[in-house]
């Protein structure tokens, strides 16, 4: 038995099976005789998953109220207060029941029979409930069993209509490219480019491939791949990247050799896979994936899943119109005030570096004199500040500055919470952050946020040295590691509570 015991030994035995499924992925095998070309690989698009289930659940909830009103017609009339408690027992045993997740996956929600074997379990156990409610309220057996194939027949009718919805909706080729996963390999040999290919021409549309990238500082065979790994880092800033999968050649020092690519990818919005083969030792205890033909080890992961993005972009949407509707009155004297101080436009426009590290322009209250705002914030704004007006040095102390940036969050270029976007040129210790601190460039795999984890613990205000710096990008990083709903609630209650009269604002 290897080192460490059964958990070791399970982890190489997974490691083996991993290695084993990706090198049957490199074997170039004949086709069986009839085989028509590309296989179609199971792929759990996450957002997909999510809109299922919703769906579902909205589906069987409106079925069931639809049952409220049906079922005392088919009494003719002769209604009892039981059939709502039936009813709702029935749509929570649909809901509640355990599902396989796999039948979920694209394109089993493409197939009849996927959907019957995902429908079938939870809409049986549902009408099982309403039977079993309405018998222990003594209601007779004739009518039970009509009202349970009541519930059921309109339940199933109902999903029926949601599923062939959405067949028809994933279907579309717009549907198809845009729900496909952009995948990258890394790699400059053989190995490389027959992942590269295997990916292409056998896992079907919900994958696409991007190209091959070498991982040297210049393409040994530009004929061969399609640039660097600088390119690959340049391409990701312009296009969605899901999945890049390391396929390099195994070195006599892998995990140094992974550990540096790994690194320099650190601001890459992109899970991070590595083909088995390449590594050994501590990294068999990373997580298995299988990514179309292949079994990988996770080496990186986006800190929010598809899903987790929008559930966060709809709190957004939610509360930034709200609060906009809401705080509008108070724009609007905020915007009389800065025109009857000082001449100048009401809304200061400043570049800040925001998700994914694309520069968008973040809208202010203009808090300075017109003709000394410092557009690039070569120089940061320090306590008493000469630059800032009046009604300027209010409007920053109880951050009233910062309600423009709504608009920033209804455009999806920010967040309600998120860690806060900086000027391009904003130093610490007379470097750039991205300089100062390699792992600056991590804050930007989230949409920036008006508000933070960072600002309710008092990291805000000016960034003077080092540790100011260091210690804000502490918080963020331990904000993504953290996110939840829940989270992004909490932190903007505490924005209200701790920062409105923070004595870091100036």
């Amino acid at each position: 038995m290897p080192p460490g015991g059964p958990r070791m030994s399970e982890s190489f035995g997974r490691l083996q099976d991993a290695i084993s499924l990706s090198n049957d992925g490199l074997v170039d095998e004949p086709q069986p005789s009839g085989a028509t070309g590309a296989r179609s690989y199971p792929y759990h698009h996450p957002v997909m998953a999510g809109v299922t289930t919703s769906l579902d659940a909205f589906g069987v909830l409106g079925a069931t109220i639809l049952c409220t009103h049906v079922e005392p017609t088919i009494l003719m009339g002769n209604g009892h207060v039981a059939l709502p408690l039936a009813d709702l027992m029935s749509a929570l045993g649909f809901l509640m029941i355990p599902k396989k997740r796999s039948l979920l996956y694209i394109p089993n929600i493409l197939h009849i029979s996927a959907q019957v074997r995902y429908l079938t379990p939870p809409l049986v156990m549902g009408a099982l409930l309403h039977f079993v409610v309405l018998y222990m309220l003594h209601r007779p057996t004739a009518q039970i069993i009509a009202l349970s194939l009541v519930w059921l027949g309109i339940c199933a009718a109902t999903l029926c209509v949601l599923r062939g919805g959405e067949i028809l909706i994933l279907q579309h080729p717009s549907a198809t490219r845009h729900l496909a996963r952009n995948i990258a390999v890394i790699g400059s040999d053989e190995v490389a480019t027959k992942v590269a290919a295997r990916v292409a021409e056998e896992a079907g549309p919900t994958y696409r491939m991007i190209g091959v990238f070498d991982d040297h500082d210049t393409a040994l065979d530009s004929t061969v791949t399609d640039g660097t790994l600088d390119d690959l880092i340049a391409r990701s800033r312009e296009s969605r990247l899901h999945a890049i999968i390391l396929a390099i050649p195994p070195s006599s020092d892998p995990v140094d050799h992974v550990a540096e690519i790994s690194w320099r990818l650190r601001s890459v919005l992109s899970d991070v896979y590595v083909m088995p083969n390449v590594v050994h030792g501590i990294d068999v205890l990373l997580p298995i994936e299988r990514l179309g033909p292949f079994a990988l080890l996770v080496l990186q992961r986006r800190p929010l899943s598809e899903w987790q993005i929008v559930r966060k972009t709809m709190l957004d949407v939610v509360l930034g119109a709200t609060a906009l509707a809401m705080l509008a009155p108070l724009m609007g004297l905020i915007a009389i005030a800065i025109k009857m101080t000082s001449p100048g436009p009401v809304f200061f426009r400043q570049p800040r570096l925001g998700y994914n590290n694309r520069n968008f322009m973040v809208f202010k209250f203009r808090s300075m004199y017109a003709n000394m705002s410092d557009v690039m914030a070569a120089r940061q704004t320090s306590r008493d500040d000469p630059r800032v007006t009046r009604i300027g040095k209010w409007l920053r102390r109880l951050s009233l500055d910062e309600l423009p940036q709504l608009l920033n969050v209804l455009r999806g270029e920010m967040s309600l919470v998120g860690p806060r976007p900086h000027a391009p040129h904003t130093r610490a210790d007379g470097m750039l952050l991205d300089d100062a601190l390699a792992e600056y460039v991590i804050r930007h795999q989230v949409k920036p946020g008006i508000t933070g984890w960072a600002q309710v613990n008092g990291a805000r205000g000016e960034l003077v040295t080092l540790d100011d710096l260091r210690r804000r990008v502490e918080f963020d990083l331990e904000y993504m590691q953290k996110w939840s709903l829940r989270f992004d609630l909490k932190i903007l209650a505490l924005t209200v509570l701790r920062e409105v009269f923070s004595k870091h604002a100036f």
